[in-house]
């Protein structure tokens, strides 16, 4: 799995070649969800709203180098580690 970041027990990924909008994948413990980058919010799956709150605070805080990885992704390079939410 092409992962960018992880705290708190959450696994953040971005997928080569993955579909528009702009998202990003987490993983936390049973629950799957995609995540849109600009505005920070849910698009597909679920989470626990505590577990929500914190995916998109840390999207907030890291929404340019996202895109950056999104459009790194999306030519099949390689994304970069993004700080986790601390």
């Amino acid at each position: 799995m092409p992962e960018v970041s992880r705290f708190f027990g959450m696994v953040i990924a971005m997928y080569f070649d993955d579909h528009p909008p702009p998202h990003f994948h987490v993983t936390h413990g049973d629950d799957r969800a995609q995540m849109r980058i600009d505005p920070p919010g849910l698009l597909n799956g679920a989470l626990s709203p505590r577990a929500l709150a914190l995916v998109v605070e840390w999207a907030a805080l890291h929404r340019s180098e996202l895109l950056t990885n999104w459009d790194r992704v999306q030519a099949r390079r390689a994304a970069t580690r993004i700080e986790p939410l601390r």
